[in-house]
Order: structure tokens, then sequence, then C-alpha cells
């Protein structure tokens, strides 16, 4: 998906190779026993990750920066400032529940101990758009209203549905999503420990792994 000293670039930078910030979030539903999350299928003529299963998300907009707070706890709001514009913290929190109202049509009431930052990744070179993304975890159960109407979705993204942790990877997934997968998995087997945030990035032609401690 979607480091260095690349927060602070200008308008005046070909849009192909600016890094916009972004925010994913994965919604978890225990069902039956077996936790769940939502995905849904971008679409063949898209210009970022066409015909693959993602988690809602999208860029962060300047409104963001300004939206009304969201309440998240000191250590997250910590993690997310690292490497990180000013305010940026805030507005990707909003991002996240903004973009997961335009695509599915549910509106999530975050609590303070429910709204999780989990990853982080940045797009590799190359790519036609590139992004700096912060994945979060949250539970469906502060899902206002039915968590299973879709009915007020946009189009953007297809074939919106629940999906046993065990049975996601079998879509058809970008590279990260798979990696993201993986960490929401680890995390469900032990909700209760708090775990460092993985950190995906790309310098000097270069991949590169960090942890994001509080």
């Amino acid at each position: 998906m979607p480091c260095g000293h690349t927060w602070g670039m200008t308008e005046t930078i070909d849009k192909s190779k600016r890094i916009r910030d972004a925010a994913t979030i994965i919604l978890l539903r225990h069902d039956k026993n077996n936790p769940q999350v939502l995905m849904g299928q971008r679409g063949s003529g898209a210009v970022f990750m066409p015909n693959k299963f993602v988690f809602p998300g999208g860029a962060v907009d300047t409104a963001d920066y300004s939206a009304d707070p969201v309440d998240i706890d000191p250590v997250t709001t910590a993690l997310l400032a690292q490497h990180s514009k000013p305010g940026a913290a805030q507005a990707l929190c909003t991002a996240a529940l903004r973009e997961l109202w335009e695509e599915t049509g549910l509106t999530l009431l975050p609590q303070q101990d429910g709204f999780r930052f989990i990853f982080r990744a940045v797009t590799p070179m190359g790519r036609p758009r590139r992004f700096d993304a912060r994945f979060f975890m949250a539970d469906a159960s502060g899902i206002i209203g039915d968590i299973d109407d879709f009915s007020n979705a946009s189009d953007e993204l297809s074939h919106l549905h629940w999906i046993d942790l065990a049975e996601a990877k079998s879509l058809d997934l970008p590279f990260i999503t798979e990696v993201v997968l993986s960490e929401v998995i680890a995390i469900t087997k032990d909700p209760d420990h708090r775990r460092d945030v993985p950190f995906f990035r790309h310098d000097g032609g270069q991949s590169r792994f960090s942890l994001l401690t509080a």
C-alpha cells in the first residue's frame, strides 16, 4: 500500500510521485465464535489495485484536519504522531471513519479502547499512486444500526461482505493486505497484549521494516 522526509512534499511535485497520507479500517465482527472482517472489491477500472479485495479506506482530505476530534487513547495518539505531520493523528482517525461511511454506508462510533492502530505501510516506488497508510482495527459492535446494511455504500467497493479471518486470505488480495491480515490474526489470538506497530517503508530504493513503539 499506501518515509524519510516525504511528509513535507509540496504541490509542485508530480502527483504520481507524491505520497499521500491514508487511513484504512478493519472492522472485526465476532459471529458464532469465528472472527470476521469486512472487505470489498475494487473496480476493474481503478487506477490503484484494480480488482483486489481490500478493507475500506482512502486518502486523508484537508477537511479531516478540521473535523471534530475522535476519542482515541494517548498511546494511539503518540504512535500516530511519529514521523507524521502536526495534527495527523486526529485527521487519520477522522479519515478512517469517513472512508468507512463513504464506501460501506456504515457509521462507527469509536470508543477510546476500541479503535486500535495496528499497522503502517508506504506504497513502493513505481506505483501509479503512493500512500502512507495507517491501518486501524475496530470492533463492529461500535457500528450504529444494522452491520449488514450496505444500502448507503458508494460504488467504489463491490461485493461488500463479512468473511472469516481464516478464509480471507483465499481472496485476491494485495500483498500488503495479506501481511496486515496476519497481524490481525495474531492480535485476535492475544487481544490484551499491546503490540508494537509494524512499519514498512521504502527509502533509497530499499524496503525497510521497523516497529513503532509508544
